[in-house]
């Protein structure tokens, strides 16, 4: 199987990945197979079930509306996201939806799509089932998808439910471990950004990789202005949780305007560490309410690569190659826990997640810092080791609680994680290869509770006011 960057890297629409991003893109991929096959005119009716995780914290993660928008030929990468909650209040007063954008059909958010709390599909717990029926009550065309983590969408026919794209390219330097792509590196003498561009040109120019790396970057930052400009003082979904991200903005650039007053500079050692708070609850933020997003590798985590990437740019060196660099290289680690794990809360609890971006964020900091690969490896190695067996129980259902402050501390674990591994010369004991497997086998050992159902942890001990 052949993955690109981009293919970890997506522009989409919060507050989750595999619970909005993924329902939108199966729903619109239903569509568009009625669409494509002459179906739609004689579709008098559709209904959506959603079952495991997706049915349990569905509401919270906005599963339905993105149903809704994506039943209608909606993509979350250019679907208006400040008009969304808006366009799906209509639909439900309405109780109609167009399909495929064409066709006009009766929908009852109440009776046809149905969110199961306590069933699941076999293959995964993010399953989801989409059937159209003609106006006699036949049924036209029946379909399952999963929504496998990242905004990955695979159908009943994926092996194992974990089939990312069909994709048989043939690559220069093909690796699916960590101590392949170490191989590889020796091999083309080069370091790990520089065997994922080789492997990239298969799809794409050089020219065009970086323009839509540098294309993702610039979402990424656009992304924290949003945060940190919204005038909203909290967090859609009833929670009424603060947003912190605007005040403390205004609060950090006065200090640092304060300190440098005629000459001054700013004494405290940890000054950064202020501003990468800043940047990931800023995206994190965003994300809970709805607005664009880069899935890094996913929403849940999505707050972690772009904090430490902002970091890298305002306090290190701003240099476009080495955003490429950094972001081709974090591309590189996720792909080894797209392959050999999961980055699905609802698979692998949050490890999957946080620590995922954790791994890949220190990867890419690790690499444009001047390590090795075989350092980068350590960097990657020590962010998921330190992350093992991290539970994913959102308050509420909602990508809120702990996830906003999850994110930030994960982000300068991230920085701590490649400043280590940069004093070291890359050998270490515990391999990336082995604490992947053993996220996986955590994962699979992890009570469903734990794993993005909100039955459990913080979600239950908790009061919702």
């Amino acid at each position: 199987m052949a993955l690109s960057a981009l293919d970890l890297f997506s522009i989409g629409i919060g507050p989750s990945s595999s619970h909005t991003v993924g329902p939108m893109r199966a729903a619109r991929r239903f569509a568009a197979g009625l669409a494509a096959d002459g179906l739609v005119p004689a579709t008098a009716r559709v209904q959506a079930q959603l079952f495991g995780s997706l049915g349990a914290t569905g509401h919270g993660h906005g599963s339905d509306r993105a149903v809704l928008l994506g039943l209608e030929g909606e993509d979350p990468e250019t679907v208006d996201t400040d008009h969304a909650q808006a366009r799906v209040e209509t639909l439900r007063a309405e109780r109609a939806l167009t399909l495929a954008g064409t066709h006009r059909i009766p929908f009852d958010p109440d009776v046809d799509l149905v969110m199961h709390r306590r069933r699941a599909l076999p293959a995964h717990p993010n399953g989801m089932t989409f059937e159209a029926f003609d106006a006699d009550g036949k049924s036209l065309r029946l379909r399952t998808y999963y929504s496998v983590g990242g905004g990955f969408v695979v159908d009943e026919e994926a092996v194992g439910a974990d089939r990312v794209v069909a994709d048989a390219t043939v690559l220069p330097y093909p690796f699916s471990t960590g101590a392949e792509l170490l191989e590889r590196c020796r091999e083309a003498g080069t370091s790990i950004a520089g065997v994922m561009m080789a492997n990239e040109l298969c799809w794409r120019s050089e020219d065009e990789v970086r323009w839509e790396l540098l294309r993702i970057w610039d979402v990424m930052q656009q992304c924290v202005e949003n945060g940190c400009t919204r005038t909203d003082p909290v967090l859609p979904g009833g929670m009424r949780v603060r947003r912190r991200a605007p005040e403390l903005r205004e609060r950090l650039r006065a200090q640092e305007a304060e300190a440098t007053r005629d000459g001054g500079h700013m004494t405290d050692p940890l000054w950064a560490m202020e501003w990468v708070n800043l940047y990931a609850l800023a995206v994190n933020e965003e994300n809970a309410s709805g607005g664009r997003i880069v899935t890094a590798p996913t929403n849940g985590a999505a707050g972690i690569i772009p904090a430490v990437l902002h970091y890298y740019n305002r306090f290190v060196d701003g240099d476009d190659d080495k955003v490429v660099e950094f972001l081709l290289t974090a591309a590189a680690v996720g792909i080894l826990f797209k392959l050999n794990a999961s980055i699905s809360g609802a698979e692998v609890g949050c490890q999957g997640e946080v620590g995922s971006a954790c791994s890949m964020a220190a990867a890419g900091l690790c690499a444009v810092l001047g390590g090795t690969p075989e350092q980068v490896e350590n960097a990657a190695e020590i962010g998921i080791e330190h992350n093992l067996g991290l539970t994913c129980d959102p308050v509420g259902g909602l990508v809120q609680i702990p996830c906003i402050e999850r994110n930030a501390i994960a982000s300068v674990k991230a920085i701590n994680a490649a400043r280590l591994s940069l004093q070291g010369d890359g050998s270490h004991k515990v391999t990336l290869d082995q604490a992947i497997r053993t996220m996986r086998e955590t994962g699979a050992d992890m009570k469903v509770k734990y794993k993005e159902t909100s039955r459990g942890g913080l979600a239950v001990n908790v009061i919702e006011c």
